[in-house]
């Protein structure tokens, strides 16, 4: 297993890595709504949301992947009522690709969080 890293994205809140690859497939943790410096973002679905994917495009982009290779996602939410504005989002960033996804409402997040994500993408440079 390797462990990976990006500097574009704001570091990990506890003991654990961003990401890990194992047998060609980039696994990220769990991203909420930090900016770079680790400030959260404020309480806006849309804000939030459109940051985890910078953060998530960010640390595949740093290991040798894209969205265009993500073969699953995890979505997690504090209120379904989100799901909507989620999705347009969702669908601007994967375009025609459509990868296997999961979502759940949650009863809570760190930093209390509107959302939080984790996605799984295979990693061409695989040796």
């Amino acid at each position: 297993m390797e462990l990976l890293h990006s500097d574009n994205a704001p570091a990990a809140i506890g003991p654990y890595s961003q990401a890990v690859r194992v047998n060609g497939l980039l696994y990220t943790s769990g991203q909420i709504a930090l900016k770079l410096n680790g400030e959260m973002i404020e309480n806006d679905i849309k804000k939030q949301t459109r940051q985890i994917f910078a953060n998530l495009g960010a640390i595949l982009e740093d290991n040798h992947t894209s969205f265009e290779n993500v073969v699953k996602i995890n979505i997690f939410l504090t209120d379904m009522n989100d799901f909507g504005v989620v999705n347009v989002i969702m669908a601007e960033v994967f375009g025609l690709h459509k990868p296997a996804r999961s979502t759940v409402q949650v009863a809570g997040l760190p930093k209390n969080a509107m959302i939080e994500m984790d996605l799984i993408a295979t990693v061409a440079d695989y040796h």
